[in-house]
């Protein structure tokens, strides 16, 4: 084949995967594709879901308590979480499901809209919403020149140049930290631990954040990882100045339900979650139970 005639690959850099992609073909996320010699979200603005949440619900319990944000994702993911409880759209890609095309300037007049009824701002969430940064960093923008907030839904595992880009219009995040494994994030999840940590890391210099670990029976319900884990938290010195130390970074532990490929499995015993809260309270301020 001539030199003229090879197809060049075109690498993928939001997250630690770096999909080298040729012409047409789609990342493992299913939402970034080689298009025309360029590396295109092809989920840009087209929104599978949309809801107007209680800001408790992302979760966030100290920041903006008691008001409502308008949520809203689109499709795909950069992990395979076999408990995902989104997967009907973190696992589609383009054509897969239902999705309607919104623009940066529609969604912020839809949340601007919606102020009396308690709305604050948006959050971008159910999918991994950073495998189209483009969309948050345009829509988000706009967000803050209406004078709405931002809120960031993420698993964490994405670049740091990524995160830089739309850490300037981000007011909060919470952020998944699945285990302190990383077998379990590379065998189980397709993730990487290292990425995960970095982002968090860098995100507390100049963000509200908060963290979510769902307590899955058999992967990460020991009491030694739930030490490691708070551990982890406090130790996160460089936090920004509403959140002074590590220690003051909220934990949420969540009780897993059978989902996706782990639909056979039985639900976290609510004991266990009340039990790892209390190991996390030795380390935090601020731990909170979910779905017991």
């Amino acid at each position: 084949m001539n030199d003229k005639n090879k197809v060049t690959a075109k690498t993928c850099s939001v997250c630690f995967r770096h999909c080298a992609l040729s012409e047409g073909q789609t990342g493992f996320c299913k939402a970034r594709a080689n298009r025309g010699g360029n590396i295109i979200p092809v989920n840009y603005g087209k929104l599978t879901s949309i809801a107007l949440d209680p800001i408790e619900k992302k979760p966030l319990r100290r920041f903006h308590p008691g008001s409502a944000v308008l949520s809203v994702g689109s499709f795909g993911c950069n992990l395979h979480c076999p408990f995902c409880q989104n997967n009907e759209i973190s696992y589609a890609g383009a054509g897969d499901v239902p999705a309607r095309t919104v623009s940066p300037a529609d969604l912020c007049a839809m949340a601007l809209s919606l102020r009396n009824r308690g709305n604050i701002g948006l959050a971008y969430t159910y999918n991994e919403a950073l495998v189209c940064y483009e969309y948050v960093r345009d829509t988000a923008r706009l967000a803050h020149e209406s004078g709405l907030l931002n809120i960031l839904v993420t698993n964490g595992c994405v670049s740091l140049p990524v995160l830089e880009k739309i850490l300037p219009f981000i007011d909060a995040m919470n952020i998944d930290l699945k285990s302190f494994r990383e077998d379990v994030y590379r065998e189980t999840l397709k993730g990487n631990l290292a990425d995960v940590k970095a982002f968090i890391e860098r995100a507390v210099q100049d963000c509200h954040v908060e963290l979510t670990t769902l307590i899955v029976p058999g992967m990460n319900d020991s009491d030694a990882e739930m030490e490691e884990i708070s551990s982890y938290i406090a130790s996160l010195s460089r936090v920004n100045p509403g959140q002074k130390s590590g220690e003051n970074i909220p934990l949420h532990i969540s009780r897993f339900f059978p989902r996706a490929s782990y639909i056979d499995r039985e639900p976290t015993p609510v004991e266990n979650v009340y039990h790892l809260a209390d190991i996390a309270r030795q380390h935090l301020i601020y731990v909170y139970t979910g779905n017991c």
